[in-house]
């Protein structure tokens, strides 16, 4: 199996949102959102992944085909890290979950862009919770923090990849 992580380019932004979509219905289990009037989610930050500094917008595609997304934000939410990044949004097909795919599209992401990295996941999102501590455990040796952000309802983890 052969997992790619590729930048999306502003030509694909139709596909992008499709995936998108995907993603908040999967999502909707935890975040509890309801589609609007026209049959849609919605997400409010799609035009800024091509306008704005320090967003970063790829897809994950298994043997050439389309299976996920990962959206990457040179920023913190929640901790004070020097060169921060985080994953702003984390999505593979139900398809191929449970098969290595997100584990190996994470730790992609991370070789891409060194320094301090928050991830955080919903307080409520267990299977989250327990993905990236599994990944995060695995790529830094056990060496991350943990940290509750109990305003937002958000836990997560935070580390360097300094390499």
């Amino acid at each position: 199996m052969n997992i790619s992580i590729e930048p999306i380019l502003i030509e694909q932004k139709s596909v992008f949102m499709q995936m998108i979509e995907l993603y908040k219905y999967d999502f909707s289990e935890f975040s509890g959102d309801d589609i609007n009037e026209y049959g849609y989610f919605g997400y409010p930050h799609i035009d800024d992944y091509w306008n704005e500094e320090g967003r970063f917008p790829f897809f994950i595609r298994v043997d050439g085909k389309l299976a996920g997304l990962v959206l990457v934000r040179s920023c913190s939410e929640h901790q004070v890290l020097s060169d921060p990044h985080n994953i702003a949004e984390f999505f593979v097909m139900k398809k191929y979950r449970r098969k290595g795919v997100g584990k190996e599209a994470a730790i992609k992401i991370f070789e891409l862009f060194h320094g301090g990295w928050e991830v955080s996941q919903w307080e409520n999102n267990l299977p989250a919770q327990e993905f990236w501590k599994q990944v995060i455990c695995e790529y830094t040796g056990g060496k991350y923090e943990t940290f509750t952000a109990l305003e937002k309802g958000e836990v997560g983890f935070i580390f360097y990849n300094n390499i």
